[in-house]
């Protein structure tokens, strides 16, 4: 090989480490700009989403016991997205029980007798109509056995409807999406395989084995 031949092969060699170095260094600075994208689209794209919040109180009678009404609570918590509940609350809600059993949820505070029903809808319209609609029909589930229970569920207040969405926006979303793409950047340099040089050496040199070392001592 010709000195002119060799000094061109330093050169290519030089620029092919030189180019694996900078993608090294870009790999990070990609990831979290590919997250950022992949946030920002998806808050775009998805639908917002809006919650209303029914509340329901249970009140105990003259002759019952007030501590038993916070168990009954706990109790009626547990059943309000049950289908004897919201197959009652489908009609008023103006959608299918499945739905209502998948959007909305039933809260009990552990301080009062009292059950937070929230429901979850693309309009904020639909989503305090399902709240007060369950709500009604926990208290309607209630009145039936008032006699055996001695306590009375009623509806402490109706759903607001609400005026700002509850899903994530584009730029948390997109916030979200650059820190998530950033950390799997650095875990990929991180766990990126090392592969030994050409002739069997690696990285840090040989190690030299017990036949090199006698003859090292001879």
């Amino acid at each position: 090989m010709t000195t002119t031949q060799s000094l061109a092969v330093r050169r290519a060699i030089g620029w092919l480490t030189r180019l694996r170095r900078t993608r090294r260094r870009w790999l990070v600075p990609a990831a979290a700009l590919l997250g950022v994208l992949a946030g920002c689209g998806y808050g775009l794209l998805k639908t917002p989403e809006y919650a209303a919040t029914s509340y329901v109180i249970v009140v105990p009678s003259a002759k019952s016991d007030p501590a038993g009404a916070m168990g009954l609570a706990q109790a009626y918590g547990r059943v309000a997205t049950d289908i004897a509940v919201v197959g009652d609350a489908q009609v008023a809600a103006g959608v299918p029980a499945e739905t209502l059993r998948a959007s909305v949820q039933a809260a009990t505070s552990p301080d009062a007798p009292m059950i937070a029903v929230t429901a979850r809808a693309p309009r904020p319209a639909t989503a305090a109509g399902m709240a007060d609609s369950v709500a009604r029909a926990l208290v309607q589930k209630g009145s039936h056995t008032e006699g055996s229970t001695g306590v009375k569920v009623l509806q402490f207040t109706r759903a607001a409807t609400p005026t700002e969405p509850v899903s994530p926006s584009a730029s948390l979303a997109a916030l979200v999406g650059g820190c998530a793409g950033g950390l799997l950047g650095g875990l990929a340099l991180l766990v990126r395989p090392r592969y030994p040089r050409r002739g069997g050496r690696s990285r840090y040199g040989s190690v030299p084995g017990p036949v090199a070392q006698q003859e090292a001592l001879v």
